[in-house]
């Protein structure tokens, strides 16, 4: 009863950030300061210049996710879903791209080095996010409702 009184005088945030170890949260932050430089390096000089006729879909894309990975330094937890996309696609992109090219013995220079930097990606952020935390937030809980309340509140 006591944990309950003390929780509710607590901030929401607080309660959160409990929930997940400060080892890992600076983990968190670390896998979003590896997205900053790393990005940083590759997608923002080809967003400051290139060709007017390029067409720029995945540097937008991957230069948005650069933008939000300095949020997640300040939030990691609730940044967590950009994580979470970065193994998604990282995921997707080896299993559909980078191992059919592989196994058929098709690799180009630059595909095995896609493949090389996506893997460190698929390996790296399962070991960094926080599962337990993933499961109990994303999950179990249950989601915002789909519409208005019979009782015209909310």
């Amino acid at each position: 009863m006591a944990s309950i009184a003390q929780q509710a005088g607590e901030p929401a945030a607080a309660r959160t950030e409990d929930e997940v170890s400060l080892f890992r949260l600076y983990l968190l932050r670390a896998a979003y300061l590896l997205l900053i430089v790393g990005l940083g390096g590759m997608i923002v000089p080809q967003i400051v210049s290139h060709p007017i006729t390029d067409r720029g879909v995945i540097a937008a894309l991957l230069g948005a996710v650069w933008l939000l990975a300095f949020i997640g330094l300040i939030h990691p937890l609730r940044m967590l879903p950009l994580l979470m996309f970065e193994l998604a696609w990282k995921l997707i992109w080896v299993l559909a791209y980078g191992l059919p090219s592989w196994s058929a013995g098709q690799l180009t220079p630059v595909t095995s080095q896609d493949l090389t930097n996506t893997l460190f990606g698929v390996i790296l952020m399962p070991l960094v996010i926080p599962w337990p935390y993933v499961w109990r937030r994303y999950v179990r809980q249950p989601g915002a409702r789909w519409r208005r309340s019979a009782s015209g509140e909310g």
